[in-house]
Formats: structure tokens, C-alpha cells, sequence
């Protein structure tokens, strides 16, 4: 073991004394590739891949500094290889990163909104037993909806191409903005914190090939924004009634009164970070 070390230090010692502007650009490119892939594999919670990524990078480390004739750039190559297969694995986590990183720019078409920064509790019960209301008022009539809960992450262009509100959260005018024939029905509702932001705005569609075939355009939009963007979509079924939530490019459809108010009392309190506190 010893003999091994020795071996190794020898080795280091040697690629320290020929060190040249191309090794110091090599490093710089691993780091920043080991860390974007590190980066995207715990935002998909892949714990398993993370191991496998980390163990047989220091293995090919260990090769690379143990054989003398390995050129500089062969320690690339694994990160690189590894690099490429996540982003095609891990597309929609990867999407999200690329399309968020302006995310501390402007989202808003015009000065930000007086939002609440804290409400009571009993107001934030309130919101969540509204929203619930109106979902299960249109699911039984059969009205189509999509509602996003954007947490201040909606795409500025998304906000762009609707009406901006900035209302009081009620299931009233929930109820009203998706009414058949009403003049934004047919677009999305953006839920920014406490209130409504905006309504009738167009998504970007998922393309995902495998969705099941009765998922119509509705969906389509409520899952792409989930796949682009670090935000929830509320979608009831014009057809059927069916409420479905999107998460992350993921769906939970039939979402009874027991899972909305869960995903909502996620959002509010743990997303939010709302604390109860008067204003």
C-alpha cells in the first residue's frame, strides 16, 4: 500500500513539473463539468448516479495518475461521456436549469406588484380552501382549467402573453376567469404568492411522446411549464372532470380534496414560507 502511495506522489510530483497552460484549462473544464453534472443529479434526487459519477471519476483519476502514458486529455474523456449521457437522461432537469438561469431577472412586465409578504394563517387557509373549492366546482361541472402556482419562477414571456391581474385570491373569480366563453378561459391562471397574477397565458407544450393519449392540449401546456420552469400546475379536464397536478414533467391525475390540499399546503407553507405572522 505504501509502495502505491509513493507511486502516486511520484507520479503528481512529475505532472506538477511539466505543467502547462493546456493542463491548467483541462482542470478548469472538469471542474465546471463535474460540477454541472453533480448539480443536475442531486436537483433530480439521483443519489445512486451520484455515487456511481463520484466513485468511477476518482477511479479514472487513480488510472490516470498511476499509467505515465496516458495523454492529459484521457481524464476527460469519462466526465465528458458521463456529462453527455445525463443530459440525455436527465433532459427535463436540464432544460429547467438552462431556461432558469436568469431566474433573478425581471419576471414582471411592469414594476413588481405590491405583494403580501405576510399573512395570517387564517388568510393563508383561506387561499388554499378557495382554490380547492373552485378545482372541485369546476371538476363537477366539467369546466377545464389550469392554474399555476408559480412561487416567483414563471418565465417573464409566459406572463407576457397574458392579462395581467394582480387580484385577491377567491374562488369566485377563479370560477369566473375559467367560465365557458369568458374571454381568458382558455389560457392559464398564474398563481405568483398570494395572488392571482395573471390569466390567459400560453405554455410551451411538452414533448414528451409518452403521455397518455387522452391528455389534451390542457395538459400538455400544464406539464411543459413543470418541465422548464420550478412551478406546479392545477388542471382540471374539460372532458372529464379529472383533476390532475404537474410536478417536475410528472403527473398525478384523480387528486382528491386529501392531495390538493397537501400540494397547496406545500406550497404555501414550506415553498412561501409562510409563517403566520400578521402583517
Amino acid at each position: 500500500m505504501n509502495a502505491f502511495f509513493s507511486k502516486v506522489a511520484e507520479a503528481c510530483s512529475k505532472a506538477f513539473d511539466t505543467f502547462t497552460f493546456i493542463d491548467v484549462l483541462e482542470i478548469i473544464l472538469f471542474v465546471l463539468v463535474f460540477y454541472y453534472v453533480f448539480k443536475i443529479l442531486k436537483n433530480a434526487n439521483a443519489k445512486g448516479v451520484i455515487a456511481v459519477f463520484v466513485l468511477f471519476t476518482v477511479a479514472t483519476g487513480v488510472v490516470f495518475i498511476g499509467n505515465e502514458n496516458l495523454p492529459g486529455y484521457a481524464f476527460l474523456i469519462f466526465p465528458i461521456v458521463f456529462a453527455a449521457a445525463v443530459m440525455i437522461i436527465f433532459n427535463v432537469e436540464v432544460k429547467r436549469d438552462i431556461l432558469n438561469i436568469n431566474i433573478n431577472a425581471p419576471k414582471f412586465l411592469s414594476k413588481e406588484p405590491d405583494r403580501q409578504t405576510h399573512v395570517t394563517r387564517e388568510e393563508v387557509e383561506r387561499m388554499i380552501g378557495d382554490i380547492i373549492r373552485a378545482l372541485q366546482n369546476m371538476s363537477k361541472d366539467n369546466i377545464g382549467a389550469l392554474i399555476i402556482l408559480a412561487n416567483d419562477n414563471i418565465p417573464r414571456q409566459v406572463l407576457e402573453s397574458g392579462v395581467q391581474l394582480d387580484a385577491y385570491i377567491s374562488s369566485q373569480l377563479i370560477e369566473g376567469i375559467f367560465f365557458p366563453k369568458a374571454p381568458l378561459h382558455d389560457g392559464a391562471m398564474v398563481i405568483n404568492n398570494y395572488k392571482i397574477q395573471a390569466a390567459g397565458c400560453f405554455l410551451p407544450l411538452t414533448q414528451n411522446a409518452n403521455l397518455p393519449k387522452e391528455l389534451g392540449t390542457r395538459h400538455r401546456a400544464g406539464i411543459g411549464i413543470t418541465e422548464t420552469s420550478d412551478v406546479i400546475a392545477l388542471i382540471v379536464s374539460e372532458e372529464t372532470g379529472i383533476i390532475t397536478i404537474a410536478q417536475r414533467g410528472k403527473i398525478s391525475r384523480y387528486a382528491d380534496y386529501d392531495l390538493l390540499r397537501k400540494t397547496l399546503g406545500d406550497y404555501y407553507w414550506k415553498d412561501l414560507g409562510a409563517d403566520g405572522r400578521r402583517k
